[in-house]
């Protein structure tokens, strides 16, 4: 697996931190009392384990105090130029003007659950089926694992069949049925034209091994094969249409169609994971970008603005099965008044003519003078992605699956240029296995900033060299 080096910080005499733990000089001495504090009851004084030192957040992570915009501050003042944004979903920016009054406004003159249905959900229907290609009927939630979750069972009832195809780097969410050979070890997942699954976490039954088919990505030739072999088992393959989750990979010219074809050939579904590429890489999402349509997809992070809303969708012929009930599909919070409202105000403010001309064009421009920035200081990188997301690959060569990143990326170097971006004030994730998320809200002088602190970051990386 990529390994991930935690630097370690200057040190300051002021301030309290965690037991342990010497207080720096960032994330600060008020970050490290709260923190403490927040450990009396929360596990591990965080509310995900993305949040923590596992997960790169060295010594510990800056406790923030509010977002606006492209911009967040921590308690301890720093201010950031914000690319993590809140992992995907904050696309419109931090509380943004149109979706908060929206939702402000329904709750005051609506309310929140009732447990029945309202008028609002069904024009949030309305709005996602008109934006996104292969979505004649949906269903809401509230997260992306959840979605996720329906749609692999759905598959298995429509299809009537056990097998579920998925692809070795990708995270689909933390249910048992999914939570499989997300960044496996290498020795364990086996050889890369037939890969094993291996668990993701502890707990996992083992008998879900038998359910899952694991391939590696961008290869057609693998896919080609086990679909031969198990093809008549199969009902579905789930993919992200871009590989997120393992940074950022594009599909191969044509790969997306080709899976696309293989599933239609053996009367497999398609199902597109679509939680973070969904209304980020296009209103229609990367179905629309690609020309290439799924049976069913699943949307979260882009959808409401920032508010927590998730939702499964597709054709009429598969998602009857939940309109008549012969697939139960049941939630409380399922198309709450919150989420609904967040979703129409979402979309129309992302319908807005020459959103995403805008959006590629301020992420593109930052992709290329990173890349810039990164080849005056001598420093090989791949910066991949389609402006509204991508990374930063420390790699002498591009990556197109997860193997590739495993073998050619350089987690220790990218995680001591995030602290020198972060001591600077850019804020983005420390593990090279997520990405750089760019929004509507943020503007030129942002990326002038983020740019002037890469150069001097690749700088210091450069003479490390």
């Amino acid at each position: 697996m990529m390994s991930l080096a935690h630097g370690t910080p200057p040190s300051v005499t002021t301030g309290a931190a965690p037991s342990g733990v010497g207080t720096p000089a960032w994330p600060g001495p008020r970050s490290a009392l709260l923190l403490e504090r927040a450990r009396r009851h929360l596990a591990g004084g965080i509310g995900s384990s993305a949040r923590g030192d596992r997960a790169g957040w060295t010594p510990y992570p800056p406790f923030i105090a509010r977002g606006t915009g492209s911009h967040v501050e921590d308690v301890d003042g720093h201010d950031y130029v914000d690319y993590l944004l809140g992992l995907g979903p904050m696309l419109l920016g931090h509380r943004p003007p149109t979706v908060t009054a929206a939702v402000t406004r329904a709750v005051s003159e609506m309310g929140t659950v009732f447990g029945l249905p309202h008028e609002l959900e069904a024009a949030a229907a309305d709005r996602v089926a008109r934006a996104v290609p292969s979505i004649e009927l949906v269903r809401f939630a509230s997260s992306g694992s959840e979605a996720v979750g329906a749609a692999v069972r759905l598959a298995r009832t429509v299809t009537g069949r056990p097998l579920i195809l998925r692809f070795e780097g990708m995270y689909h969410g933390w249910f048992d049925t999914v939570y499989w050979s997300n960044h496996p070890d290498l020795q364990l997942a086996g050889p890369a034209d037939s890969p094993r699954p291996v668990a993701a976490g502890r707990g996992m039954p083992a008998a879900l091994a038998d359910t899952l088919l694991i391939a590696g990505w961008n290869d057609g030739d693998t896919i080609d094969r086990v679909m031969a072999r198990h093809g008549d088992q199969v009902a579905a393959i789930i993919t992200e249409p871009v590989m997120l989750n393992t940074g950022c990979i594009l599909p191969e010219p044509g790969y997306l169609q080709h899976l696309r074809e293989i599933t239609r050939a053996h009367g497999s579904l398609l199902i597109f994971d679509e939680v973070i590429t969904g209304f980020r890489v296009a209103l229609g999402g990367a179905q629309e970008l690609f020309g290439v349509t799924p049976d069913l997809t699943t949307l979260a992070k882009g959808l409401g603005g920032g508010f927590p809303v998730s939702a499964l969708g597709g054709s009429r012929e598969v998602m009857e099965w939940i309109a008549d009930g012969r697939y139960s599909h049941s939630g409380t919070y399922n198309s709450n008044v919150i989420a609904c409202a967040a979703v129409v105000a979402a979309i129309d403010e992302l319908s807005r003519p020459g959103t995403y001309e805008q959006l590629r064009a301020r992420g593109l421009r930052l992709m290329a003078g990173l890349r810039t920035a990164a080849a005056a200081a001598g420093v090989a990188v791949q910066v991949q992605g389609l402006g509204p997301v991508f990374q930063v690959w420390f790699s002498p060569v591009p990556i197109h699956d997860y193997r590739e990143a495993a073998r050619h990326a350089d987690g220790e170097r990218f995680h001591r240029w995030w602290r020198a971006m972060v001591e600077q004030g850019i804020l983005l994730h420390p593990s090279q296995e997520e990405n750089w998320f760019v929004s509507t809200a943020h503007s030129d002088a942002d990326i002038d900033r983020t740019l002037d602190a890469a150069a001097a970051a690749f700088g210091a990386i450069a003479e490390e060299l």
